[in-house]
């Protein structure tokens, strides 16, 4: 037979398709016959032409790996024998490779144990004296090793001490490159007993990398990948060694003779290490190093005659492999892992060096610069350097050169999206300069035209209500280029950029509506391939128009949304237009949920194929392309009735045949996005959800572990809401099943947030999960604290946070965290977990928390010092200000205020003094809710917040600081009227009135009046003319919720029942407008 099979394999080399047919036809039937074993193997031990014999190895592997257990035990133990024969003495490396992916293939069954022979052959000739042998040796036991790692542990020590050897072998690059590899291999199953031979070959193992780098830069290149592996599975092997192995990466990155892969390596290498391990980056001095390196390739001019691929005409995703752009992305790291003091101290020089240079590459490189510090030290540059931040960026915006300009627009852009709200306080000088450029830019250059319209949409996002006076002008542009733009791309902006403008102006919108939507559905009914993208951006403009326009004016428009959606995801397979059809119902669910409920099951069922796709996910196999037909006729060969599916489903293909996963971007938004939208469809529907909760939830669970961390992080969110949506559900219908059904999902949900705090090595991730957690707790209260030790669980898990120590700030190792100073984004985090605090005080009764409490509060307290930062202080004082309040309204609440009290005081005083607006608020606010909380326990407290109140009111500037010292006043007098002197304090206070700022403590400012006339009411008469003023800047108005407007009329009634002709005089008072609009107001029951 075997000669018979030599001659099809032969046939299937030829160029020629008929005879490919007929040979793979004449294989299916050869497969059939259980001799084709041996047969194979006589081919692959002794056919002359090398692309026979290598065909043959591979459809053995094929065969062993999909259809062992069809293998008769004589077959398999003359199969191990034949592959190291043929393995010993074949010359070629083509086959040699194949041979060795057959042996991994076969110990993958067998285990190491089972096959001695292997052991000994790998022994024998890493070890001989002959550098071929030892390459060959190497190469088995690299791909046997790499395709099955876990079962050589106990040999790993030997493998250690034997790489020791290899490494030391510098004139056997290929030797040094497959022992790398096996290294890399093994790095993520060793144990604690090989660390210490794992550190003692790190010197080696740059010693062979530099010689490995001479011979072959792209072996050198997938060498490194051993310092990702050390980083990330054991990063304490590199720690003792971390700065020559940063200056072995400088020294590649620096080299522009090298390729640039190897220097994105190297750089990459160089920012995993700031992430995983800054503080020995800055201990070790080794950030001036870092940036004397990073500066001159961050701002390199592109060889002449080319662009930065960011600046080429037409790009839109830029270049991977480009180290400019790793460059870059060191600086980003180090914003967001490092203490802001310290990063900048160093790095400022470089900046401002760059910015001033006569080279316009390198004006670009210092806007690059401290555009992408704006996420990672938002506070620092919001509170010390703004506005000569932005003086800079506006200034470039007018630069002779393009590069500069585009670079300056992509600054303004991330200052805007990471520095709210204080950038939007510059809109009068930033935005004519903005809608300046616009018009002048050539509409041609669809780039830089992206470029502008990125800078502006950011900076509109955020501003609210000040977008009035630009709006007719900003409309005007859009609709124009909506109408008459022949581009498509210049259309798709303008769409876009109406999207971020309603997100600001909201229902200022209403006017332009008819036109935008006439548009908008004009581009969603086209079915022109072309018009893909404009039409996934037309849905997500209207997904915003939903939430942002007013139920009133949207609703009428829901139904047509959903079918709108619906019909297009129906026409066309793309995962960006499916994403923003999710987000799109998610928008309709929130406006007017009836609609969505008839077509949930059409909804639920798309969203869930999403969910378990793996489209998009490319398998790396580590096999020669060619062979991929024979494996498929393989396939068919079993289906025809050679009965080879096991029901083990060993005819699935290994996950360690495969060299590694790619996941398209769009793919992963599109899971991203489902999982977002499923929880908030299911939380805006309700009872209409409960048959897709259950397959939902499962499908959404299983993502939890999902490789990348945006799909985890909205998987998370999407749990907590299917947990809120049952207990509405229960709430609204409170059966026994119901209820049930919540217990069921709590006892799923809150461990595995629990574990997720602790386990989870990105801080983002984490952030989300206790996000989710507190948001779940506030709606469900003590239903999701009743299993025993639920409580202490998650006050554990708070704090471990508060004192850092979870995975995700791996502070581990050698350096100790006595610092104050963090990167921002670590203090962000523990944020989050403080921010439970509060929502615990309020879903338990205060004798059962304060235990936990008490524990707590050290650690929040603690960031209160006046070392700590604005952020900080900040931080700590607000949660507490918020677990006092919380305290109001539980059982034992005001005992254990009181009891708090005495230590709480000396902080909340010292932070009324803070030089910080923000600080003093919140102590202001802290002030006004112990009061609140405890009452009469503190009564003997109340002479000296008052004195300290008195002193603040006669010189505070900052308005909501004085809102909520008006606010706090009232707490007292509501919670201990006897402590306040009121003849004193009330004109006070009445004076401060209507709050400017802080629109929400209207409500305490009204029960504080309503309760005070019906105590006192010649007191509030004596203050009616400054009352009656007051209110009437609040009549009708979205600055009080509806209660507090009644409670307002209420009272304002009463009076003008009671005390008609003083209240007359009030009304009298007031210019005509007003007077109208108040007898108006008064008259209406």
């Amino acid at each position: 037979m075997s000669e018979e099979l030599e001659r099809i394999l032969a046939q299937l080399t030829q160029p020629d398709n008929a005879v490919i047919q007929q040979a793979t036809a004449q294989l299916k039937q050869a497969f059939k016959d259980p001799a084709i074993i041996p047969a194979l193997c006589a081919v692959m031990t002794g056919a002359q032409d090398p692309q026979i014999r290598q065909s043959a190895a591979v459809m053995l592997r094929t065969r062993v790996r999909k259809h062992w257990k069809k293998i008769s035990p004589d077959h398999r133990e003359s199969l191990k024998a034949v592959v190291l024969q043929a393995f010993q003495q074949e010359t070629e490396h083509a086959v040699r490779q194949s041979l060795s992916q057959l042996s991994a293939v076969l110990v993958k069954h067998e285990t190491p144990d089972r096959w001695p022979a292997l052991l000994t052959l790998i022994n024998q000739s890493t070890k001989s004296n002959n550098p071929q042998d030892r390459q060959v040796g190497l190469l088995l036991l690299s791909k046997v090793i790499g395709s099955n790692p876990e079962p050589f542990k106990p040999h790993y020590k030997q493998l250690l001490q034997l790489f020791g050897t290899v490494l030391q072998d510098l004139n056997n690059p290929i030797a040094l490159y497959y022992c790398i590899l096996t290294l890399t291999s093994i790095t993520a199953y060793t144990g604690t007993e090989e660390m210490n031979l794992m550190r003692s070959l790190i010197p080696k193992l740059l010693v062979a990398l530099k010689h490995l780098i001479q011979v072959d830069q792209d072996q050198a290149s997938e060498a490194m990948e051993v310092f990702d592996e050390l980083m990330e599975s054991e990063v304490s092997i590199v720690v003792p060694h971390i700065t020559v192995i940063v200056q072995f990466c400088l020294e590649i990155s620096a080299d522009v003779s090298l390729s640039s892969s190897l220097r994105v390596k190297a750089l990459s290498c160089i920012a995993v290490l700031i992430r995983l391990k800054n503080k020995t980056v800055l201990k070790h001095k080794l950030l001036q190093p870092i940036l004397q390196v990073v500066f001159p390739i961050l701002s390199a001019a592109p060889p002449p005659g080319e662009e930065d691929p960011e600046d080429e005409e037409g790009d839109t995703e830029g270049d991977n492999e480009n180290p400019k752009h790793f460059a870059v992305q060191v600086i980003d790291t180090m914003a967001l892992h490092m203490p802001p003091e310290k990063l900048f101290h160093q790095l400022l020089p470089h900046t401002k060096a760059c910015l001033a240079s006569e080279n316009p590459y390198e004006r670009k490189g210092g806007l690059m610069c401290l555009a992408v510090l704006a996420e990672g030290c938002a506070d620092h540059i919001r509170t010390k350097m703004l506005s000569s931040m932005l003086e800079t960026v506006c200034r470039s915006l007018s630069d002779s050169n393009q590069v500069v300009r585009s670079a300056a627009l992509f600054a303004l852009g991330q200052f805007s999206e990471h520095l709210q709200p204080d950038v939007s306080k510059f809109h009068t000088e930033l935005m004519p300069l903005l809608l300046g450029y616009l018009s002048a830019v050539n509409q041609t250059t669809v780039g830089h035209m992206t470029k502008a319209f990125y800078a502006l949409e950011n900076f509109l996002e955020s501003l609210g209500q000040d977008i009035e006076p630009y709006l007719p002008t900003l409309m005007e542009t859009m609709l124009s280029a909506l109408n008459n733009a022949e581009n498509l791309k210049l259309k798709e902006l303008a769409v876009s950029a109406i999207g971020a403008i309603a997100n600001a102006a909201k229902e200022m919108l209403v006017p332009y509506f008819p036109p935008v939507i006439d548009s908008l559905k004009g581009f969603l009914t086209d079915t022109r391939e072309e018009m893909r993208a404009l039409q996934t951006q037309a849905l997500d403009t209207l997904s915003v128009l939903a939430r942002t326009v007013g139920q009133e004016v949207f609703s009428p428009l829901a139904t047509e949304c959903v079918q709108l959606g619906l019909n297009l995801t129906d026409a066309m397979d793309d995962p960006d237009l499916r994403r923003c059809t999710y987000s799109l119902f998610s928008a309709v669910s929130e406006v007017s949920p009836d609609c969505l409920s008839p077509h949930l099951t059409s909804i639920t069922t798309l969203m869930q194929l999403s969910l378990k796709s793996t489209e998009g996910v490319t398998a790396h196999l580590d096999e020669d392309k060619q062979f991929v037909l024979l494996d498929d006729e393989d396939d068919d060969a079993g289906e025809e009735g050679d009965a080879v599916l096991d029901e083990d489903g060993e005819n699935e293909v290994d996950d360690r045949d495969i060299a590694g996963f790619s996941v398209e971007n769009a793919y992963i938004d599109e899971k991203e996005d489902a999982c977002e939208a499923l929880g908030e469809i299911a939380f805006n529907t309700g009872v209409a959800f409960q048959p897709f909760l259950e397959s939902s939830f499962q499908q959404v669970y299983e993502l939890r572990d999902f490789p990348h961390e945006d799909v985890r992080r909205a998987a998370f969110g999407a749990l907590g809401q299917f947990c809120r949506a049952q207990h509405k559900v229960w709430k609204e219908t409170p059966t026994e099943a119901n209820h049930q059904a919540l217990h069921k999902l709590l006892e799923v949900v809150v461990p595995c947030f629990l574990k997720a705090v602790r386990q989870e090595r990105e801080r983002q991730v984490v952030m989300a999960v206790l996000e989710s957690m507190n948001a779940l707790i506030k709606s469900c209260q003590g239903e999701a604290l009743q299993v025993p030790g639920r409580l202490a669980e998650i006050s554990n898990a708070i704090r471990d946070v508060l004192k850092k120590k979870t995975v995700c700030q791996d502070v581990g190792g050698d350096e100790a965290d006595d610092d104050d100073q963090q990167a921002e984004y670590d203090a962000m985090l523990q944020e989050f977990a403080g921010e439970g605090i509060p929502v615990l005080a309020s879903a338990v009764a205060a004798e059962t928390f304060y235990p936990h409490l008490n524990d707590l509060l050290p650690l929040i307290m603690s960031k209160a010092k006046s070392s700590c930062t604005e952020a900080d202080r900040s931080f700590s004082i607000g949660t507490i200000g918020e677990t006092l309040h919380a305290l109001v309204g539980v059982a034992g609440g005001r005992a254990v205020a009181g009891r708090l009290s005495n230590r709480l005081l000396p902080v909340l005083v010292a932070g009324v003094k803070d030089s910080d607006p923000e600080v003093r608020n919140n102590s202001v606010f802290a002030l006004g809710a112990l009061a609140q909380a405890a009452g009469p326990i503190v009564a003997n407290d109340y002479p000296m917040m008052l004195s300290l109140f008195s002193n603040l009111l006669s010189k505070e500037s900052d308005l909501r600081v004085i809102d909520n010292l008006c606010a706090a006043l009232c707490r007292m007098i509501l919670s201990h009227v006897e402590g306040v002197p009121l003849e004193q304090v009330f004109p006070a206070l009445v004076a401060r009135l209507p709050l400017k700022e802080d629109m929400e403590e209207n409500k305490t400012i009204y029960n504080c009046l309503a309760f005070l006339y019906s105590q006192h009411p010649t007191l509030v008469v004596s203050q009616l003319k400054p009352i009656v003023s007051a209110a009437c800047h609040l009549l009708g108005t979205k600055d009080i919720d509806k209660e507090t407007q009644n409670a307002m009329l209420v009272l304002l009634r009463g009076v003008a029942l009671q005390h008609s002709q003083e209240f007359q005089s009030a009304v009298m008072s007031l210019p005509d407008e007003q007077r109208n609009k108040m007898t108006m107001a008064v008259s209406q029951s």
